[in-house]
């Protein structure tokens, strides 16, 4: 499993990745999540708002800090 927090390094974008960190962790899914700032590389998945949770390449969320339990339905 691929995972990517998009973001601009903002309070809601890393608060999106400590949700995701913790989220992976609850489920036991032997992943890293990767946490992307760079500009073209977020604009490339099409996102206009942030922060954004893609997870195997699909944006499956966009523009909402999700908490923990949010991120594992999603996972």
């Amino acid at each position: 499993m691929n995972i990517k927090v998009l973001g601009a390094g903002c309070k809601s974008c890393e608060e999106l990745l400590n949700a995701t960190k913790e989220a992976v962790a609850n489920k036991g899914i032997d992943t890293e999540v990767e946490y992307i700032t760079d500009m073209e590389k977020v604009m490339s998945y099409g996102v206009m708002s942030m922060p954004a949770l893609v997870v195997d390449d699909k944006v499956v969320s966009a523009g909402k800090v999700l908490k923990a339990k949010e991120v594992e339905k999603l996972l």
